[in-house]
């Protein structure tokens, strides 16, 4: 059943409608009124109801056990029935039958639109976890901009009546300004994080923030937050605190780095210590075993030589045998004995036979020995580092270097043989050094 048919009674129509640009909350009153009246309130016969595409109407009816609200989306334009007002159709027939006017107040709410509020906060001090003796005064400017989109929470946490965008406005300013301090002044301690590099840290304060702002706004307010936005964060740099901050973590870097040199050094040092006793030794071993080489090949030839000394004796022996051997079996006549020169010639055939094959023999081990390369030579380089010496180092030892990040492609070399200091990178020699060392991982993707 209609609400409002024909018009019965004076008066003239209302069109119910906001033509706000820029809004979030707007009250609705007749043409004239100024006030939050009763008759204000007073809803005529044959008003009609406008609510465009990202708008809500609010028809709040006060009643004595309370408020109760009628929700209409846009898009909507209709005159107002009671088919699409549920509260109001049972107030309305349960008091008037359905004939009488109404009271109720109208309110407007942006859903579409974006508010966004400009925050400045002056400077605040902040303090360095290291060195809490120094405070720095740190201020911060930015923007934050909200929305609404669950609209009943919005009611709920926030008064229609006499709405003030600008005084809304401050309270999200006042709650925003509350965790920017509380974020930037804890961020050193909690991020470890110096003072003097907060600048350089912007968004990653940002993001800490725009967290918390997010959850306060909605739970207290009933506003989406669409964005959090910290333009700035700037250091007094004309401050006291600020002055002595830096001048003392310039002198705790300084202690640092030259604490880190001698380590280095030492390091260095000790390495050079242990890679001379290595090489020291390394060559200990290989004077030995040539050494050892050259007595076994000695030996071996001296054994050699007497083995044919020993042979050539036999041999002798055994051809001075030779002129007796015809006389075996013979007697005394004097005459050619066939058996014993058969003899003599089979034993000379077989000493023959054993001179030439360990005359073989020897032969063979001489060229084996003359055919066996010499042991290939120790490459040895020296380092610099720093304008200090260390080495010589072994290919295997300056691998380990490039793997440790000892040795690097600038690093000047030399050995023996050279004419002067040279850049690793730039020797031939060592060019396979530096090949296996795979290159820096690529930096993280930008988001």
């Amino acid at each position: 059943m209609g609400l409002f048919g024909k018009k019965s009674e004076g008066g003239m129509m209302d069109v119910i409608r906001c033509d706000e640009q820029e809004y979030l909350v707007w009250k609705w009153r007749p043409s004239g009124e100024a006030n939050s009246t009763k008759k204000e309130n007073a809803i005529r016969y044959g008003s009609s109801l406008r609510v465009k595409d990202g708008e809500m109407a609010v028809f709040v009816y006060q009643q004595k056990d309370g408020s109760l609200q009628d929700y209409i989306t846009g898009p909507y334009d209709q005159t107002i029935k009671t088919a699409n007002f549920p509260v109001l159709s049972g107030i309305v027939g349960l008091a008037f039958g359905g004939a009488s006017p109404f009271q109720a107040e109208i309110y407007f709410i942006n859903l579409s639109g974006n508010i966004q509020v400009r925050f400045g906060i002056p400077f605040f001090d902040v303090f360095d976890p290291r060195f809490l003796d120094f405070a720095v005064p740190v201020a911060a400017r930015g923007t934050i901009t909200f929305n609404i989109t669950d609209y009943q929470s919005f009611i709920k946490l926030n008064r229609l009546i006499n709405f003030e965008l600008d005084d809304f406005n401050q309270q999200i300013k006042d709650a925003v300004t509350k965790y920017v301090k509380g974020v930037i002044t804890n961020a050193p301690a909690d991020n470890n994080m110096p003072v003097l590099q907060m600048e350089r840290k912007l968004l990653d304060i940002n993001d800490l923030i725009a967290v918390k702002i997010k959850e306060r706004l909605e739970a207290d307010f009933g506003v989406n937050v669409k964005g959090f936005d910290l333009a700035s964060i700037e250091v007094d740099k004309e401050s006291e605190g600020y002055a002595e901050l830096r001048k003392v973590t310039a002198e705790q870097t300084t202690k640092t780095t030259s604490a880190q040199t001698d380590i280095g050094i030492q390091n260095l040092a000790d390495m050079q210590a242990i890679n001379a006793a290595n090489m020291s030794e390394t060559l200990r071993i290989q004077r030995e075993e040539a050494q050892r080489g050259q007595k076994l090949q000695t030996e071996t030839n001296f054994m050699g030589a007497h083995a044919l000394n020993q042979q050539t004796d036999v041999l002798k022996t055994g051809a001075a045998s030779l002129g007796s051997m015809g006389d075996m079996g013979g007697g005394g006549g004097g005459g050619m004995n066939p058996a014993g020169m058969m003899t003599g010639m089979m034993m000379g055939g077989a000493m023959g036979n054993q001179m030439a094959g360990m005359m073989n023999n020897m032969g063979q081990n001489m060229n084996q020995q003359q055919n066996t390369p010499p042991p290939p030579p120790t490459i040895a380089y020296s380092v610099s580092v720093n304008g200090q010496t260390a080495g010589p180092f072994n290919l295997q030892q300056l691998q380990q270097m490039v793997q440790n990040g000892q040795l690097g492609q600038n690093t000047h070399v030399w050995k023996a043989g050279m004419a002067a200091w040279e850049i690793a990178g730039n020797v031939q020699e060592l060019a396979t050094l530096f090949s296996a060392v795979p290159p820096p991982p690529p930096p993280p993707p930008t988001i």
